[in-house]
């Protein structure tokens, strides 16, 4: 265990909600050397319950208290539509608390209100949090000192990357690109594995490959200084196997098909800030 940034090494955090995002967030934490005793995590489900004291030695809370007076920083990793009904208990408590938010889609004007402070960062991660390689995106309310910047981006290190955005309707293009994106990577190793299965390989041949392949290709644009166009034509030779496949792919319309799934991702991100930022 590394010993926690002098920022982190006396503060206190509560998490509404325990699941697999607030999961990430603890647990990397707790590597960079944040004790047990600093997190206080409110998580109404025995199972969640269970397993962050399993995994952290947290013990949760089953509903909002006083205890929630004790954090300077409140996470909520709720699902959107249940954030209303969540916030309702905790507010009295947290109001002088910066806030983060990883709900996805509620916008800061329903967060605040609920909550009853301006003091408020929205982020949109991904699940490669889960492994400490995750991206997240930031806002911030304008009542968002410089100091609360720098403790947010230290929290998030924990889970991997992050980006500050200046315009919150950004978020919901960083959903559609980063916060979905996974999914699209998942879908893909599909289709390869599949493809490769019906080329005589083995499924755990053609899955090795595929994730290898994926995984080997974002480290090597992560390294080059050159864009995705220029290291694309670098692999791809005027009538050689690369360019039969992507002539093939340019043929069934597969990048506008591609830009116009990452467009509807964006537009239900903007659908669950107005269905569920009425509250």
């Amino acid at each position: 265990m590394t010993t926690a940034p002098d920022a982190l090494s006396t503060v206190t955090m509560a998490f509404i909600g325990g699941g697999n995002m607030a999961s990430a967030i603890v647990g990397g934490l707790m590597r960079q050397g944040m004790r047990a005793d600093q997190f206080i995590i409110v998580e109404p489900f025995a199972e969640t319950a269970a397993k962050l004291q399993s995994e952290f030695g947290i013990t949760a809370l089953a509903q909002a208290g006083a205890a929630l007076q004790q954090a300077q920083v409140v996470v909520w990793a709720v699902k959107p539509q249940l954030f209303s009904e969540a916030a309702a208990p905790v507010a009295p408590f947290t109001r002088g608390a910066l806030h983060l938010s990883v709900a996805a889609g509620i916008r800061t004007d329903s967060i605040s209100r609920w909550v009853g402070t301006d003091r408020l960062v929205r982020c949109m991660p991904n699940t490669p949090a889960l492994v400490g390689q995750g991206i997240t995106g930031l806002f911030p309310c304008p009542q968002v000192s410089d100091a609360d910047k720098a403790l947010v981006e230290q929290v998030i290190a924990t889970t991997g990357q992050s980006v500050w955005v200046t315009q919150e309707s950004q978020l919901d293009a960083v959903t559609a690109l980063s916060g979905s994106g996974p999914a699209y990577v998942f879908y893909f190793l599909e289709a390869m594995t599949e493809a490769g299965l019906g080329m005589g390989l083995t499924q755990a041949q053609a899955y090795q490959l595929a994730v290898a392949t994926f995984s080997g290709a974002a480290s090597l644009a992560a390294a080059s200084t050159e864009a995705p166009e220029v290291l694309r034509q670098r692999v791809t030779s005027k009538g050689g196997t690369t360019y039969a496949a992507l002539t093939a792919m340019e043929a069934a319309g597969i990048k506008p098909a591609f830009i116009q799934a990452m467009q509807a991702a964006q537009h239900r991100a903007h659908e669950l800030g107005d269905e569920f930022g009425k509250g």
